[in-house]
Order: structure tokens, then sequence, then C-alpha cells
């Protein structure tokens, strides 16, 4: 084994600490100041539909990422950012899809041209009172 080696690779390691001691939610939310609901990091694939004029806009619909929970809400990562108040976040639970209705309370740049998305999440939503949501179930 080279000399040098066991340098390179420590150096590697001391870079990936700093990279996850700078992005670790407890550490940031000592300096951001204290939250009301503790994080949970959780990535999870979600389905985000608009919700404008009491409807959920199901042609608007994407695809993104969770980032993180907490008992209230959910941070998701969008490849942009986009001008949304309400929405609906559609979760794959058991096979189906569970629906959210959320209100957004922020959307942040992250960086490389993605944004942190912040909602609150309010009410459970049932299909049937929303029928323009049934087709994307299957």
């Amino acid at each position: 084994m080279p000399l040098f080696t066991r340098h390179k690779e420590q150096e590697v390691q001391g870079f990936l600490l700093r990279v996850a001691n700078n992005n670790c939610p407890e550490l940031k939310a000592r300096l951001d100041g204290p939250r009301l609901d503790r994080r949970v990091n959780l990535t999870l694939v979600v389905l985000v539909v608009p919700f404008e004029r009491n409807r959920a806009q199901v042609p608007k619909a994407f695809t993104a990422v969770t980032k993180e929970f907490s008992s209230s809400g959910v941070a998701i990562v969008l490849d942009g950012p986009r001008p949304l108040d309400e929405l609906v976040v559609a979760f794959r639970w058991e096979g189906d899809l569970v629906f959210v209705r959320g209100k957004v309370k922020h959307i942040h740049p992250m960086g490389g041209g993605f944004f942190q998305m912040g909602v609150k999440l309010l009410q459970m939503v049932d299909p049937n009172d929303h029928p323009e949501l049934k087709v994307l179930l299957f």
C-alpha cells in the first residue's frame, strides 16, 4: 500500500464529515432557533398536485421527493421554483395513493437549481370529494 493512500482517505473522510455536519438538521436547528416540531429525515417520492379554486389541478401535477417530515408538515425538494400556495400531496401507502391537502409556508433555494418547499399539511383528502383526483388512482 502506498504511503500516502491513508492520508487521501482521511482527507475524503474529513470532507464528508464537514458536508454532513454543515447540512445536519439538528445542528442547523440550533442556529435557526428552536422548532415547534422535531424533524425526521425521510426521502419518499410523492406526487404534488397544485390546488387552485377549490380544485386539484391534476394536469399541473409533478413528482418530487421529500426531505424531512414533522408531525405537522413535510419538506419537499423541487427541481425549480414553483408558484404554489395550496396543494395536495399524494403519498404511496400500502399499495394505494393517500392524498393530503397542504399550504405552502416557504420555498427556499438549495443550490444547483433545486428548491426546498415547506408544506404544512392540513387535512386528509377523500378522492370521492374531489373526483378529479380519481384519474390518479390505478
